[in-house]
């Protein structure tokens, strides 16, 4: 456990950093933005491509890993549409409030589980967290959009929006160059690898710091009942469902623990703006994401820990 703290204190700390540089008179808001967009499209997506494009894929169990993932959204997805007349007649859950609940329970953060995963495993860490992108981005985006074209705005699912933003999400775009380099044998020059590497290697410091930023703490002084409950689903249930059909699909070791970690993460800060944009309940997603990060302090090491 205290080897579990001491390589995941830094990436709260960072985290901590972010929360306190967004309060001082450093920069402005747009000053954030820009910087958030740099390390969406162009820090983030560079590590992901160098990642997987490098990656000797033939070690790892990537199907078994890849599905467990899949299986594990899909088994909570089913879960949250069952408990939602439940919640809606207990608590008063409306259709907005439903979109950022599912959000809360399904999506992750993929700034802090890249950073978690690489600090405790090395470049094996890396590499397996890649490959959770890869499964577990275009799923959640499609799912995202179609709660929220459903259940905030009321209207019947329409492709064209699903797919824009599969096509414009760089997590995805950057993971299938980095898959189709990697298996079509294609070697980079040398100068093309060192860009690329030090493009990547600013993602994991930008990516925390920007999550730190994003946290709405007056949000989560008092939270509410749904909020607990959508916290307890992402944080302890996910996990243990990603941990069991893992297993039984035969994932252990590194892979495993990786694959937990993911499931593991907070909800992904990128929630609340297409809460914002797509009509969902805006302050109940800023309210869950602040309080899964802060939770995420303690549970993240409590789950490895009990993952061996």
């Amino acid at each position: 456990m205290s080897l579990l703290i001491s390589s995941l204190a830094p990436v709260f700390l960072l985290i901590v950093l972010g929360a306190y540089l967004k309060v001082m008179p450093l920069t402005d808001e747009a000053g954030w933005r820009g910087l958030e967009r740099a390390t969406y499209y162009v820090f983030f997506p560079a590590m992901i491509i160098m990642t997987l494009a490098k990656a000797d894929l033939g070690t790892v169990p990537v199907v078994a890993m890849g599905l467990s993932l899949i299986a594990a959204i899909l088994a909570m997805t089913v879960i949250l549409l069952v408990l939602r007349p439940v919640l809606a007649g207990s608590l008063g859950m409306d259709g907005p409030a439903f979109t950022s609940v599912f959000q809360g329970a399904t999506r992750w953060n993929s700034f802090v589980a890249i950073a978690t995963a690489g600090s405790l495993y090395g470049q094996l860490g890396l590499t397996l967290t890649a490959i959770s992108v890869a499964a577990m981005i275009p799923l959640l985006n499609v799912l995202a959009v179609v709660m929220l074209q459903r259940h905030a705005q009321g209207k019947p699912i329409v492709l064209g929006p699903t797919l824009k933003a599969l096509i414009s999400n760089p997590f995805i775009w950057s993971s299938v160059i980095g898959i189709v380099i990697n298996l079509s044998g294609l070697k980079l020059p040398m100068i093309a690898m060192r860009f690329g590497d030090i493009l990547g290697a600013a993602a994991l410091g930008t990516g925390l710091l920007l999550v730190g930023a994003g946290l709405d703490v007056k949000a989560a002084m008092r939270p509410r009942a749904i909020t607990w409950i959508t916290t307890g689903l992402k944080l302890a249930l996910m996990p243990a469902m990603v941990a069991a059909i893992a297993m039984a699909l035969g994932v252990d070791g590194v892979t495993l623990k990786v694959a937990i970690l993911s499931a593991a993460m907070p909800t992904a800060s990128g929630s609340y703006i297409l809460a914002r944009q797509m009509g969902g309940d805006a302050p109940l997603m800023a309210e869950i994401l602040t309080v899964q990060t802060l939770i995420a302090v303690v549970t993240i090491p409590l789950v490895l820990s009990l993952a061996g």
